[in-house]
């Protein structure tokens, strides 16, 4: 029997929809604190606000309005206090509506239909394309990186409980159910204080351990089980990489010691997963002539992990031999028995290594100019007048140089660690394999000298010219940096330094694009469509000079950020943008919404895998973008480029954001170690202002202007020009507009107007706030007359149920913010330094922690 949408739709009902309802009534009975009142007023509350807000009423006047109609309550104190409990109160209920969501997901999603191996599989030998997959998964391949962006607000504690909870769920174990939410309710949400780089490190290093190591054995095990020989530990189609501990841009905590330590954490975890794995073998591989070899490997396995000062030399190399050799005694003298336990473990071994997740070192490139002019200056390696030369002469001395810099040398932290950091990284790739640490990347890339700059800082460090087993990967973020990629890598490639490198790296460059600061920059049509571009620049570029080109898309949690339906943007490139492999970074908050547990992970992990082999192997000739279709789509990007430009250009866009939303608080949230801004200077800068807390602080807005300002526009625009047909026909035949509609469709679910209509009124914001809205309202008309819906996101239909069940679930809490911004705001205007600022200022961060939370990925 085929999977209908409508059966998801009905299974979401019941599992999902159905036991919130059951399971939050337990709430009420939990023996804390005046909890049941807390969950009934609640209850109250979340009434209250939907009939007031439908009266167009602001979220003082609701929550003014409950206080006198419903409580006794007189002092300041003793709302704040009732706000405070609902915070919690609301907190809770989102745990419990994402655990029952991801037991829910084998059942509500179809874990083996489009999308999937088991699917691709199916289709590849139903169209006799055996051979062709089997060439393409020589060199395909989907590398995920997980970084420490701050966008994950549940602690770790937290987390946990959601995984054990979706466990009992599963399990209808009703007596542990009630316990977790016992232990939810004990459980603080609030991090007293910041994290260290470390501490994201080994939180993320959880996700290796329990979930991505056994969801890829998974996914291997499948493809070994059909294609036996193809997969390869040259090319294991799966690959992790990691940037907490690594990524130090703007990021002042992360230094060459983390880097060390991060290294070792990982290389401890993976073997550890390994000789777990290898004791349940034992348990099984009871044979003659297998026993002994598989003890062996236990026992070395565990002087790696358990035994001080006992780490033997042990490689990905030698595991694999041990696991092949039993593997054919098995098969040739008992029977294959347990057999498919040893591969599957092999294919671990070629996935994960002894690295488990390559930890990329990432840096800004102002930073790499500072530290060769601080060598000028100190060291004879480079002439002292080294900063008055232009490029073109620097690039000529730094292609020439010879010689090691001393890092102790250097009172300057920041060079200092620069150079320490390249060492570590030689340091890493003894101890963990090359893949242990082999990229550098290069934020706000904007020349080719900030690239050879970055290999100049590597010998410098110690890295022989001849064996540097180190990829330099530019990373293009701004419009204007995505126009100029091109003429970049074209100077580069032409370099006969660089080019000798690139020979000795597999003549393969890796480029990184940069979704969120492209958005911020130039708003959501113009930066999807850079980099669309760029993307088909670059592999004409690369391709011209014999260059195999791999793009490292850096992918948010929200459209706005590069994020929303992901491989779906995969599957619609078309035949003018390289996919020889699909690499994408994993973002806090998308980590434990997409690969939170095994089944959500498999099933992603697969959806990804299938959009970059099926744009080979079955992608029709359509879906490439014809020359009409291109200038059709640069016509839309300009109108909304021009569009979103103006409103950035307000006189009171910033001062609008920094007060009506929560953004001058996300420092104080203390869920990462980086700061909000590039810089430290005390005046707001859009330039400095990083993409999370930007896209973030309009999420909770629930205005998400990033997710689809200047569209609306951009349509009018068009159909003014009498080429509406022409846009009609790009929606029906062009994969990747729908999908840009669809991401945009999905922010705009996310919002909400009446939160903040009262600004409507307001004397200076009032403007602003009415242009938001009214191009709000412009898309959402083109949009239902490109789709014939009358609903947004109505192809989708679970994903809108459980966005509206969200929305409702938090409501109380958006406007619980917003009333705490108010107040905090006429106490600063006055002046005075009452004690209710901080709790207001409290109020607003912990509303943040939910208010996040439920969108699951909004920052």
């Amino acid at each position: 029997m085929n999977y209908q949408p409508s059966q998801g739709l009905q299974q979401f009902k019941n599992l999902v929809g159905i036991k919130f309802q059951l399971y939050n009534s337990l709430f009420t009975s939990l023996p804390f604190h005046r909890i049941e009142k807390t969950g009934i007023m609640l209850s109250l509350l979340l009434t209250i606000c939907e009939e007031g807000y439908l009266k167009k009423q602001s979220p003082e006047q609701i929550l003014e309005e409950f206080f006198r109609k419903h409580t006794a309550f007189a002092s300041e104190r003793e709302k704040a206090d009732i706000l405070f409990r609902f915070v919690q109160y609301v907190e809770r209920q989102i745990v419990l509506f994402d655990a029952l969501e991801d037991a829910a997901f084998r059942y509500v999603n179809d874990m083996s239909g489009t999308g999937t191996v088991k699917h691709l599989l199916s289709e590849v030998l139903r169209t006799g394309k055996e051979e062709e997959l089997a060439e393409k998964l020589k060199d395909y391949s989907v590398r995920m990186v997980l970084t420490a962006h701050p966008t994950q607000f549940y602690p770790g504690p937290v987390l946990g409980i959601i995984n054990d909870l979706s466990r009992a769920v599963i399990e209808n174990n009703a007596a542990e159910i009630n316990l977790y939410l016992q232990q939810l309710g004990k459980t603080p949400f609030l991090k007293k204080q910041k994290p260290t780089p470390y501490d994201e490190a080994v939180s993320l290093i959880w996700y290796l351990e329990n979930v991505f190591y056994h969801a890829s054995g998974r996914i291997i095990s499948a493809l070994r089980e059909q294609f036996p020989y193809v997969l390869s530990k040259e090319n294991p189609v799966i690959k992790m990489g990691f940037w907490p501990g690594g990524d130090r841009d703007g990021n002042p905590f992360v230094k060459a010691d983390t880097t060390l330590r991060v290294a070792e954490a990982l290389r401890g975890a993976i073997i550890r997963c390994y000789y777990f794995d290898v004791r349940r073998l034992k348990r099984r591989l009871t044979f003659k002539g297998v026993d002994v070899l598989i003890a062996e490997l236990e026992q070395k396995l565990y002087n790696n992990i358990f035994v001080p000062n006992q780490r033997t030399e042990l490689t990905k190399e030698e595991i694999l031999e041990v696991l092949t050799q039993i593997k054919e005694i098995i098969i040739y003298q008992h029977n294959s028995l347990f057999v498919d336990k040893v591969d599957n473990l092999i294919g671990k071994v070629m996935v994960f290594g002894l690295h488990f997740a390559t930890l990329d070192v990432r840096q800004e490139s102002t930073v790499h100019g500072a530290a060769l002019a601080a060598i000028a200056s100190k060291e004879q390696l480079l002439p002292q007048h080294y900063t008055s030369l232009p490029p073109a002469r620097k690039l000529e001395l730094l292609t020439e140089l010879r010689g090691t810099a001393q890092p102790e040398l250097y009172e300057d932290d920041l060079i200092r660690d620069t150079l320490e950091t390249v060492k570590a990284m030689q340091t890493i790739q003894q101890l963990n394999g090359e893949n242990g640490c082999s990229r550098y990347i290069i934020s706000q890339c904007s020349s080719a000298l900030n690239v050879i700059e970055v290999m100049a800082l590597l010998w410098l460090g110690g890295w022989d010219k001849d064996s540097l087993t180190v990829d330099i990967v530019p990373l293009f973020e701004t419009v204007d940096d995505l126009h100029a990629a091109a003429e970049v890598m074209k100077e580069l490639y032409e370099n006969p330094t660089y080019r000798q490198h690139l020979k000795k790296r597999g003549l393969t460059q890796t480029i990184m694009l940069g979704f969120s600061d492209g958005t911020k920059d130039g708003g959501y049509l113009m930066a999807n469509w850079a980099i669309y571009k760029a993307k088909e620049e670059l592999t004409r570029v690369s391709k011209e000079y014999g260059i195999d080109v791999v793009f490292f898309d850096g992918r948010g949690g929200p459209p706005a950020r590069g994020g929303g339906k992901t491989h779906r943007f995969y599957a619609s490139m078309g035949k003018n943008i390289a996919n020889k492999q699909i690499q994408l970074t994993i973002q806090g908050q998308t980590v434990s919404s997409n690969f939170g547990t095994i089944d959500t992970a498999q099933f992603n992990i697969e959806q990804l895998l299938h959009a970059g082999i099926s744009n080979d192997l079955f992608s029709p000739k359509e879906v490439t973008l014809k020359g009409d279709e291109e200038e059709l789509l640069q016509s839309l990007a300009q109108e909304s480029y021009v569009a979103y430009t103006k409103l950035k250009e307000h006189p009171y866009f910033l001062q609008y954001l920094n007060e009506v939303s929560p953004l001058r608080f996300y420092n104080e949230t203390n869920i990462a170690s980086r700061p909000t801004k590039r810089k430290s200077s005390g005046r707001l800068e859009l330039k400095d202002l990083r993409a999370i807390p930007y896209v973030g602080a309009w999420s909770q807005l629930k205005q998400n202007v990033t997710g689809y300002y200047g569209v609306g526009k951009a349509l009018q625009s068009l159909e003014q020009k009498g080429k509406w047909a022409a846009v009609k026909h790009l929606y029906d035949h062009s994969p990747f507009f729908k999908t840009l509609l669809d991401n945009c469709e999905m922010a705009m679910k996310k919002c909400f107007f009446p939160l903040t209509e009262h600004f409507s009124r307001h004397p200076v914001y009032g403007e602003l706030w009415s242009l938001i809205y009214n191009e709000f309202e412009l898309t959402q008309k083109y949009i239902f007359k490109l789709s014939g819906k009358n609903e947004l996101m109505a192809d989708y239909p679970v994903e809108q149920l459980s966005i509206q069940m969200r929305e409702r679930i938090v409501l109380p809490l958006s406007t619980i913010q917003q009333y705490a911004l108010t107040k905090f705001q006429e106490i600063e205007k006055s002046g005075d330094n009452k004690p209710m600022k901080e709790v207001y200022e409290k109020l607003i961060m912990r509303s943040s922690f939910g208010i996040i939370n439920a969108a699951r990925n909004s920052a």
